[in-house]
């Protein structure tokens, strides 16, 4: 079959790989943790291990597409379909906690999200979806709900997007040192980044469009790890070395509002 596809397939495996990694070294880097950070560090984990086993499997898909194993292929979209629908759920909790700095907020929101994932789930299995169309670059499936689609779009763009833009503005109209808006700025970027061109994966039917998509994703998880992990020629060019990596609490422990422990 194509180099393309096999270009395709790449990029998916490093998308996992970088996610997965991100994900781990949070979860081993203790200076990040503390009883504030908890909740939405314990979020960004799973935010990115869906999106690490989403693309995993979205890798797998491509190799099957290279095989011409068509129904190989289609299986492992319905199981990719899985983690990819409740991406959103750690993602609103993330930002919500950032919001209000309220874990019960932040469980409600993302309840309501998971039932979304739910419908979405339900009607993409019971409506099912187009056998694979593969050309020189990917491997492209339509699902023949609009519904879940609709679903899906309010439920990982819309609402999430307007929330990061809201989060961004108040940190651009309080007075916030580099290093604060360097973290944050970037994380949220990246978040976008990644949840806006997943969805655009997901609707488009152009090959080549998916796969810029998924290259923006691949920017998107390299930016979210450069976020909390500059490297030291990077931290002295923007002022923002230090010893250690810091979270995000110094903007006002008192005042949860503000709170950008992202």
């Amino acid at each position: 079959m194509s180099a393309g596809l096999l270009l395709n397939t790449t990029i998916c495996f490093a998308i996992a790989i970088i996610s997965l990694t991100f994900a781990a070294v949070i979860t081993k880097n203790k200076p990040l943790w503390n009883d504030k950070t908890k909740p939405s560090l314990r979020a960004l984990i799973a935010l990115w291990t869906l999106v690490a086993i989403t693309y995993f499997f979205t890798a797998l898909r491509m190799m099957a597409a290279y095989t011409n194993n068509t129904e190989l292929d289609l299986s492992v979209y319905y199981v990719a379909a899985i983690p990819f629908a409740f991406i959103s759920v750690p993602l609103v909790y993330t930002l919500t906690y950032i919001l209000t700095g309220n874990k019960q907020a932040s469980t409600s929101v993302g309840l309501a999200f998971s039932i979304l994932g739910l419908a979405y789930l339900m009607l993409l299995f019971g409506q099912g979806a187009m056998e694979p169309r593969v050309s020189y670059w990917s491997s492209l499936i339509t699902i023949n709900s609009d519904i879940a689609i609709n679903i899906y779009l309010m439920g990982l763009f819309v609402l999430p997007t307007a929330m990061i833009l809201g989060i961004l503005a108040l940190i651009f109209l309080r007075k916030v040192s580099k290093k604060q808006l360097y973290h944050t700025t970037l994380l949220l970027v990246s978040i976008s980044f990644v949840i806006d061109f997943m969805l655009i994966d997901m609707i488009t039917n152009i090959d080549v469009m998916q796969l810029v998509a998924r290259t923006f994703v691949l920017i998107g998880t390299v930016l979210a790890y450069l976020s909390y992990f500059p490297p030291l020629t990077l931290q002295e060019r923007l002022g923002i070395e230090e010893k250690r990596y810091e979270t995000y609490n110094e903007i006002d422990e008192t005042d949860p509002e503000v709170d950008v422990n992202a």
